[in-house]
């Protein structure tokens, strides 16, 4: 679903990066080939964890004896640096928005909240030592901000996805980030299959659309595809769909 709104703004002419902190998701894969006007990056945390070890051995460890190197190298050997380095990758596509489409595919509920947490601690941290406070816009700034950021969940017709994205909605909300839409992907019910055995199980899906409705004034369901959406035309009818 990234790709096919990252393909259908791209299309329109827009300057467009589409990214994911998701190790699962293969975009280059499902993009199958360059697409004009359109940008490709995956946030590596193994990567950004060694990157921003070796600029913080560089930078503060640069003075420091051989006893002091090992100590700093070892404290950035924490599970934290990994937060830290990731949340930084992520402040950078951010600030990326100010002149382009930045289209963020993040990893499953779990990742995202852990990035949400990580925003909230760093404005937190700004806010408490700022002397004038408009002078600054912290990433938790960029994403509360409905005119810069939208966000939407992407879900199934199922009570478990449902439930999930549900409890996510709620986490944003009390972070004051209110996303802006719903997305029902997969689903065999908007597909108006003919298959007795299909239609029974799409018949089920009424209520779990029923329920997103109540979250939800702004809801788009994407049939089930008879084939991958790799590539861009397929994407393209995907965003159409």
């Amino acid at each position: 679903m990234a790709a096919a709104i990252a393909v259908a703004l791209a299309e329109r002419g827009f300057p467009v990066h589409l990214t994911t902190s998701d190790p699962a998701a293969h975009l280059s894969e499902t993009l199958a080939g360059e697409v004009p006007n359109l940008m490709v990056s995956r946030i590596d945390p193994h990567e950004e964890t060694e990157n921003y070890r070796q600029h913080v051995l560089k930078t503060r460890g640069k003075d420091l004896d051989d006893a002091g190197r090992a100590l700093l190298d070892e404290d950035l050997r924490s599970p934290c640096t990994e937060e830290i380095a990731v949340f930084q990758a992520f402040s950078r596509l951010i600030r990326e928005s100010k002149n382009k489409f930045v289209v963020m595919d993040t990893a499953p509920t779990g990742h995202t909240l852990l990035l949400l947490d990580a925003t909230v601690a760093y404005h937190r941290e700004v806010m408490r030592h700022a002397t004038d406070t408009a002078k600054y816009t912290t990433p938790m700034m960029q994403l509360q901000n409905p005119e810069r950021t939208r966000v939407i969940l992407v879900t199934l017709a199922e009570t478990t996805p449902v439930l999930e994205a549900a409890s996510l909605q709620a986490d944003l909300e009390r972070a004051g980030i209110t996303p802006w839409a719903w997305v029902v992907n997969n689903s065999l019910l908007a597909a108006e299959t003919t298959s007795p055995l299909l239609r029974q199980r799409a018949a089920h899906e009424a209520e779990q659309l029923s329920n997103v409705q109540q979250h939800s004034s702004r809801l788009a369901v994407i049939p089930l595809q008879a084939q991958e959406p790799v590539g861009k035309e397929r994407l393209k009818q995907l965003a159409l769909a």
